[in-house]
C-alpha cells in the first residue's frame, strides 16, 4: 500500500516551485497534484494519455474540446487523450488530483 496526505503533497509541490507534482507512478497509471492560483493561466497542451481530474479545492472553469463547465471541490472531469483542454477563469486557488493512464511520459 501507498498512502498520501494532501497537505504534505502540497508542501512538496510548493517547495519544488512547480505547478505539478507527480507522486505516484505505476505500470498503468500515474497520479499527480496540479496547482493553479487564482488568476493564473493554464499552460497545458494536449496529452497523449487519458486523464481524470478531481478538484480537491478551488473554483474555475475548464474547457475540454468545445465544451466548458465550471468546476469546484468534488468535481471530476475526464479528458480523452489528445483533446485540447485548459482551466480558466480561476477565481479561487485550484488544487487538482490528476490521474494519467497510461503513465505520462
Amino acid at each position: 500500500m501507498k498512502a498520501f496526505r494532501l497537505d504534505e503533497l502540497e508542501a512538496e509541490r510548493a517547495a519544488n516551485d512547480g505547478a505539478y507534482l507527480q507522486f505516484l507512478r505505476e505500470r498503468n497509471m500515474s497520479v499527480g497534484l496540479y496547482a493553479l492560483d487564482a488568476g493564473d493561466s493554464d499552460p497545458q497542451q494536449p496529452h497523449g494519455q487519458d486523464e481524470v481530474y478531481m478538484v480537491v479545492s478551488g473554483r474555475a472553469s475548464i474547457t475540454v474540446g468545445m465544451e466548458t463547465t465550471e468546476v469546484a471541490r468534488g468535481s471530476v472531469v475526464y479528458v480523452p487523450a489528445g483533446v485540447a483542454h485548459k482551466f480558466h477563469h480561476i477565481s479561487e486557488d485550484l488544487r487538482v488530483l490528476v490521474v494519467f493512464s497510461p503513465p505520462e511520459g
